[in-house]
């Protein structure tokens, strides 16, 4: 391009909004090194401190989640969506983008509706397969809507629409073929399958339970089990393994190489966020998904059910997990035409090139702007 392209990418609040960010910003500088960025997150949220390590400017506007009741708290809602709507407006005249990216999480909102009122082309890279409401409302005015699912016409203008599935992390696929060294770094048993458990960076409680509860069938399988508490969870935990010898089963707070434990895992255990569920198609792996309630519009039951529906992955309901989860899990694990079958049908739903695809959308606007 003739001058130096500078995009702001927006949203943030966990993992799942950050990492597609932070790979599409990197799959961008891919073909046009010389772009600018601004990220735009939530102040407080993990964004704020998870893009500045990846070495990104970022702006934290004061915006807050739509309280789920009435009270006190709706109030401050609408104050610091105002505070929020003027802050971004700000940021946009200053740092003048050529485009501007949202990836979803309550910066995104204020920031993309006011670029489009400021005639900035904007692109949404809707991760779920259920969209919510500001993404709806977004998408009036967007140019274009990078999705992971397919029906998304159900939300969003069929000529807006572009199937890329979600960026993942470039160093996840690059450690698949790093066998031999995971099992060294976890400290695992070459000849026993290998089960991965995990519920994001702060945890998901059901699963710890569900862990806990099946501890003595986890003690007696012939399995290697490497569990991640998230820091949520992980002392509370460590204090009731206190005593229990459980030496098949390896306890960490934070997975600080999750291309590793992909690399060896036989089948996971996850939440159904949209992040998590890219990541396992990519990775090839049989799972058993178990979504979180916590959530808006229940969309990680949708995502999970996109799966389930093409014997791609397992579910089991949240309420169901503390009794159905681990013996379920200890029994699948041990089957191999079923682990094939799942690994198969799963990686039919992956697209690994989401991260350049989607880049190279967003240059394609800022060409046209």
């Amino acid at each position: 391009m003739e001058q130096n392209l500078k995009i702001i990418i927006s949203g943030g609040g966990t993992g799942g909004h950050i990492f597609p960010a932070l790979s599409i910003a990197g799959a961008i500088k891919q073909l046009a090194p010389d772009t600018e960025f601004l990220f735009v997150g939530a102040e407080g949220r993990m964004e704020m401190e998870r893009v500045p390590a990846a070495g990104y400017d970022i702006v934290g506007l004061p915006v807050m989640g739509f309280p789920r009741k009435p009270g006190g708290k709706m109030l401050t809602f609408f104050l610091k969506l105002r505070q929020s709507m003027k802050k971004a407006r700000s940021v946009i005249n200053n740092f003048q983008p050529d485009v501007v990216v949202g990836v979803g999480g309550y910066a995104s909102g204020p920031v993309l509706r006011a670029a489009a009122k400021m005639k900035i082309p904007t692109l949404i890279q809707e991760q779920n397969s259920y969209a919510g409401i500001t993404n709806r409302l977004l998408a009036k005015k967007a140019r274009k809507i990078c999705v992971a699912y397919d029906n998304m016409d159900k939300y969003f203008p069929t000529s807006k629409i572009v199937f890329t599935g979600n960026p993942v992390r470039k160093e996840l696929l690059e450690g698949l073929s790093k066998v031999d060294e995971a099992r060294t770094f976890y400290k695992l048993d070459p000849d026993k399958k290998v089960l991965l458990v995990v519920g994001g960076s702060l945890g998901a409680r059901t699963i710890n339970q569900s862990m806990m509860h099946g501890l003595e069938q986890l003690k007696n399988s012939n399995i290697e089990v490497i569990w991640q508490t998230g820091k949520f969870y992980f002392d509370s935990i460590i204090k009731e393994l206190e005593g229990k010898e459980v030496p098949n089963v390896h306890v960490h707070q934070f997975l600080s190489r999750m291309d590793l434990a992909y690399a060896v895992a036989d089948m996971v255990i996850s939440r159904a966020g949209a992040g998590t569920i890219s990541e396992l198609c990519l990775m090839k792996k049989p799972s058993f998904l178990v979504p979180s309630p916590n959530v808006a519009e229940d969309h990680q039951t949708k995502n999970a059910l996109a799966l389930a529906d093409k014997t791609a992955a397992i579910m089991i309901a949240d309420n169901e997990a503390v009794e159905k989860l681990v013996p379920e899990a200890l029994q699948s694990i041990q089957k191999d035409d079923l682990l094939i079958e799942l690994s198969q049908n799963i990686e039919k739903m992956a697209k690994p090139d989401a991260a350049a695809d989607i880049a190279r959308m967003v240059i394609e606007l800022a060409k046209q702007k």
